[in-house]
């Protein structure tokens, strides 16, 4: 049964990545969740690169977080990315869901990027 789960995430993947490709101007942010922690990191794929990178087991947000699993840990990993990637001059990006519906924590984490000022 997990294993047909990640089969059908995994086709879910590839179709969106497809469509959706990150630039230095306009990176691609990706969200993976686990169980646990929530992770978001934006990519340059021409050059094959991460920007900037954050999550539930960063040293800013680790101490802070009573559970990295839940809508709000997701809500402070997007806050901090964006922080993040301003600081980089990053100023727009296109959103790559990874295969996951656009709901819950990978919604929570575009809402604090676009509320930070960053332009999806």
């Amino acid at each position: 049964m997990i294993k047909v789960k990640q089969q059908r995430r995994q086709r879910r993947k590839m179709r969106v990545r497809r469509r959706v490709f990150g630039t230095a101007e306009r990176p691609r942010l990706t969200v993976f969740r686990s169980l646990k922690n929530v992770y978001a990191q934006m990519i340059d794929d021409e050059t094959g690169r991460t920007l900037v990178e954050a999550s539930t087991v960063s040293k800013e947000l680790a101490g802070g977080l009573k559970y990295g699993g839940n809508v709000a840990a997701a809500a402070q990993v997007g806050t901090l990315l964006a922080q993040r990637a301003m600081a980089k001059g990053v100023k727009q990006v296109t959103m790559d869901r990874n295969g996951y519906r656009f709901h819950g924590r990978v919604k929570a984490v575009a809402e604090a990027v676009r509320k930070a000022g960053i332009k999806i």
